[in-house]
């Protein structure tokens, strides 16, 4: 009897023994569950990071669509055509509301073709439109589409032909007539820009040849500029601020430049007043070679460059009130907001300034180069 119950006793202890660990298992792997889902319910109350280069580089890039603002997490968009020319299903023309609204991972299928629009972070075709081929290759089509940035070209054109050809219809009509307000302000700006940019660089006889295409260059760029200041639509476009656009100004002035200068200005080039020995070896004419494409290069890069970058510091001004806040809170947030808005309105005004800077200088280096290429050698 007594081994009975030193055997039951013993049975007991070890089935306590193995409980223990056994109940401490269990309430450690019961405690890491609730660790997890309380981990995973903090994540999902977590709000997003913010994305400060997205936000940044959408805004100053061009865009298939003109965003305005948000209501329940739902953009309200101006949506602009996409039109396209697929090498395998040939052209495409959709409303861009169908790619700009995918999620991660979606495509829009249109006509046996798939398209959407590469992510602003991504390496390959950042914020364009591709196509996934057939057999799955990332292409990208022939696209002509109405972007924000030719939205805006278009907008300054139309702008810039209903302010001046009113006052040229009337001078047309009646040019010994009294001018209004309206015809001196126009008459005023031009003459602002002929006799104090164009006609001191460019010679008395050749200035009214050239200077249709320099007014012109002058109050695109310039209105562009203002235009891109204003966040509303149908303005805001960064025309200016892209490289494709400072290349086609700066082309024009280049071919200008070469296809009207002189004998004089060619001879300088090609058979420049050199020492024989100099001539032997053609130096000189491959350096004035190479400068002929470093001067529109210079417009081009100038103009690009000034003007993205300061788009792009009230960009990040104004990215600095959602960093800070999600760093360091609300409070933290509301206090740098006070200061990141002085400092952009502050770069608003100086922007102001640039609009009409760059405007000028890229007008005065285009007309000095004209100049340069129409003057005559002096007589001895």
């Amino acid at each position: 009897m007594n081994n009975v119950f030193k055997s039951i006793s013993l049975i007991l202890l070890v089935a306590m023994m193995a409980f223990v660990p056994l109940r401490g298992f269990a309430q450690a792997e019961e405690a890491e569950m609730q660790a997890e889902e309380t981990i995973s319910e903090e994540a999902e109350a977590k709000p997003e990071k913010f994305d400060a280069k997205s936000f940044i580089f959408g805004h100053t890039g061009d865009s298939y669509c003109y965003h305005i603002t948000e209501i329940h997490e739902k953009p309200i968009c101006v949506w602009l055509p996409v039109i396209v020319k697929s090498k395998e299903t040939g052209w495409h023309c959709f409303s861009s509301k169908h790619v700009c609204e995918l999620k991660e991972g979606e495509t829009f299928n249109h006509k046996g073709s798939n398209f959407y629009i590469s992510p602003i972070n991504a390496d390959k075709y950042p914020g364009k439109l591709v196509e996934v081929s057939s057999t799955g290759e990332l292409k990208r089509p022939f696209d002509i589409s109405f972007t924000k940035n030719a939205f805006g070209i278009i907008l300054v054109s139309i702008f810039l032909l209903a302010f001046f050809l009113p006052a040229a219809y009337k001078y047309k009509k009646d040019p010994m007539a009294k001018p209004t307000k309206y015809q001196g302000l126009v008459e005023w700006l031009t003459y602002m820009v002929l006799d104090g940019i164009i006609a001191p660089n460019i010679p008395e006889k050749k200035v009214k040849k050239f200077a249709p295409y320099l007014l012109t260059a002058f109050f695109f760029i310039f209105f562009a500029n203002l235009f891109g200041l204003i966040p509303i639509f149908p303005f805001s476009a960064n025309v200016t601020g892209n490289l494709s656009i400072t290349v086609v100004l700066a082309l024009m002035t280049y071919f200008i430049v070469n296809i009207f200068g002189n004998k004089h200005y060619w001879k300088d080039i090609l058979w420049p007043d050199v020492p024989i020995f100099l001539k032997a070896f053609p130096l000189m004419p491959i350096i004035e070679l190479i400068s002929t494409i470093t001067k529109p290069f210079a417009l081009m890069v100038r103009l690009f460059a000034n003007i993205l970058a300061g788009h792009i510091v009230i960009m990040v001004l104004m990215a600095l009130i959602f960093i800070i806040g999600g760093m360091y809170g609300a409070g933290m947030g509301g206090v740098i907001s006070i200061v990141s808005i002085f400092m952009t309105i502050f770069m608003t005004a100086l922007e102001l300034l640039v609009a009409y800077i760059q405007a000028y200088v890229f007008t005065i280096l285009s007309s000095l180069f004209i100049g340069m290429a129409q003057h005559e050698p002096e007589e001895e």
